[in-house]
């Protein structure tokens, strides 16, 4: 899809004024602003407000971490990029992380305070039903996601350093351990958020408590990791401090990634090799104070970087050669932004 025949939309959850920033992304790189769409639910907010997008890109999900909890569904107009609240669904605890499965029919969430990660139902008019599934984790899931097969489910744990392996069974919503169950990674590293590649051959995973960044073959045959090939940082040179790090992507072409570090308010990128999955560095740039999430679009030209503690949210152009990045501008959004999500329609 080129950029010429492409409405790209923008969505920044912001946890501290409860709602959900809209702008439109150009082909020229500008942002202008559509609508603030105020997310339904208790006056007092949330820590953080997450949100994930429909495969077929109709609904937009933003869960509340405020009791009680639940996760309200919005309709996305394809040719605005307007929000329209469909209806609130339960969800079992406050979630930290919420994604879909491939097919949409149902809503994983993890939550980092609850020690679970749950299976949601998502009912025909895009509602999240009850939990059908709720499975207790190590301290601290902080990530769930499908693989793209729609038949393995990858889930972390912070607090016990390791990955989880799970059967899905997208026929029933149900999920099951795989063997192994799970996989771990050096202890205190604290397992946050992790990335399956476009090629399906790797995963990568960011850590927040130093800020590791593992590189893991993936069997797409089995659905599981195999021992990790490479392990690099997130953090920039002589940095000695306390570690923080965040939210990891990949561009489309699997050719670069990028991972986010909140201490040092920095954006780390890497080149990466097709082949073996390793990384080489190319350089870390200032970003958004405190950048707790991030995200690349569709078309791997531009990346999107909000701070919680700025309020508002960068935009880099990404050379399609080297992978460097170029701040373009900066754009006021809601109260502690902490998720960006992006989305195109074509025209």
């Amino acid at each position: 899809m080129s950029a010429a025949n492409a409405a790209t939309f923008v969505y920044v959850g912001n946890a501290d004024s409860q709602d959900i920033s809209v702008l439109e992304l150009k082909s020229s790189g500008d942002l202008t602003p559509v609508e603030t769409a105020a997310v339904p639910g208790p006056a007092k907010p949330g820590s953080s407000l997450p949100l994930a997008v429909s495969p077929d890109k109709k609904r937009l999900y933003a869960g509340l971490r405020n009791e009680p909890y639940s996760v309200v569904t919005f309709a996305i107009d394809a040719r605005t990029g307007k929000l329209t609240a469909v209806g609130p669904g339960p969800l079992a605890d406050s979630m930290a992380y919420i994604a879909t499965d491939r097919s949409g029919k149902y809503l994983f969430s993890a939550s980092y305070g609850g020690n679970k990660v749950t299976v949601n139902p998502i009912g025909k008019d895009g509602v999240v039903q009850p939990a059908l599934q709720i499975m207790p984790t190590d301290p601290n899931a902080h990530c769930i996601m499908a693989d793209p097969s729609n038949r393995y489910v990858l889930h972390t744990s912070l607090g016990g350093d390791l990955v989880y392996q799970e059967k899905f069974d997208a026929r029933t919503g149900k999920l099951t351990p795989n063997d192994p169950p799970s996989v771990s990674i050096k202890a205190k590293a604290g397992a946050r958020h992790l990335v399956f590649s476009p090629n399906r051959k790797f995963v990568y995973l960011v850590d927040e408590l130093d800020a590791s960044i593992y590189v893991f073959p993936w069997d797409a045959k089995t659905g599981t990791l195999k021992k990790e090939v490479q392990v690099t940082t997130a953090l920039p040179k002589g940095f000695d401090g306390k570690p923080w790090a965040a939210d990891i992507h990949l561009t489309p072409d699997g050719r670069f990634l990028y991972a986010s570090e909140r201490t040092t308010s920095t954006l780390a990128a890497f080149g990466v090799d097709p082949k073996t999955g390793m990384l080489t560095s190319i350089d870390s740039y200032p970003t958004e104070k405190q950048p707790r999430s991030f995200n690349i679009d569709p078309t791997g030209r531009y990346l999107l970087s909000v701070g919680q503690l700025s309020h508002s949210m960068t935009s880099y152009a990404i050379d399609k050669a080297t992978g460097k990045l170029t701040k373009l501008r900066e754009y006021p959004v809601g109260k502690n932004p902490n998720w960006v999500e992006i989305v195109s329609f074509s025209r």
